[in-house]
């Protein structure tokens, strides 16, 4: 079963003895390309999914079966093992969670991450002992079949508390998270603490820190062991907007053609 030997092949990744980097794809090219770049595994990102449908992140905007169904065709087209980034785990209760960790598997996941989040822009970060009851059916639902990663988004959302965020990070590593994930710790003495509480167990960060912007070969050293670039790549690609901008402002048709030429992006899909 290919969701088997993806799982297996995504964690390994984890325990290799320098940090790895997992692009978030988030179409079928984009999963081609990073494939083609050589990358081990990919990862779905909620924001860039959210965005590529017209909709808002963290909202509860996207529905599980749509997300689903993104992951698959990225499995799908780029024969990687993939990470999902599911939000809050999609449901009101840890019964909840657990299905979707369970409908992950079935879909041919790798991994998935459990935020702390709520969707709710009032209360945007859930009550300790309910986000950890979440973490903690998740890690049942998918102990040995999926690489489970819970995470806190304080950061995220202005809690820049970096004993809760430690408090939260320790306690999901306890319930039974594989991997570990707070987006935009304040700086790289912050991530050196983040992975120091939660050893021997694995660390992600998101591009860098609020503040810095380290290498791979930083990040590495100071023992994260996986680097997502969540929504950045996505973003980047977006500029073209700017390119459409100055196409319908100033005629300028050379800012639109400046891309990937359509005869590699033909290549890539026939597989040449």
């Amino acid at each position: 079963m290919r969701q088997a030997e993806h799982y297996e092949q995504f964690r390994a990744l984890h325990q290799q003895v320098e940090a790895f980097v997992m692009p978030n794809a988030w179409d079928g090219l984009s999963a081609l390309i990073f494939k083609q770049a050589g990358f081990g595994a990919l990862g779905t990102s909620s924001a860039a999914l959210a965005a590529a449908l017209g909709r808002p992140d963290g909202r509860h905007a996207v529905s599980v079966s749509e997300h689903l169904a993104h992951a698959k065709l990225l499995i799908e087209v780029g024969g990687l093992p993939v990470n999902g980034d599911f939000e809050d785990g999609y449901g009101a209760t840890p019964q909840d969670v657990a299905a979707t960790v369970v409908a992950a598997i079935d879909a041919g996941l790798a991994g998935i991450g459990v935020e702390d989040t709520s969707g709710d822009p009032a209360n945007p970060i859930r009550d300790f002992d309910d986000a950890v009851a979440r973490v903690r059916a998740a890690a049942h639902a998918g102990r040995g079949r999926i690489v489970l990663t819970g995470r806190t988004d304080n950061f995220l959302h202005g809690r820049n508390d970096l004993d809760d965020t430690i408090r939260r990070l320790t306690a999901f590593a306890e319930a039974g998270a594989d991997v570990l994930y707070a987006p935009y710790p304040p700086d790289m003495a912050a991530v050196a603490a983040i992975v120091k509480a939660v050893a021997p167990k694995p660390v992600n960060i998101v591009v860098g820190t609020k503040t810095e912007r380290p290498t791979v070969g930083e990040l590495s050293a100071a023992g994260v062991k996986r680097i997502s670039t969540g929504a950045a790549l996505y973003n980047h690609a977006a500029a073209a907007v700017q390119a459409a901008a100055a196409l319908l402002t100033r005629g300028d048709l050379a800012g639109a053609t400046t891309g990937m030429p359509a005869r590699d992006v033909a290549a890539l899909m026939l597989g040449d």
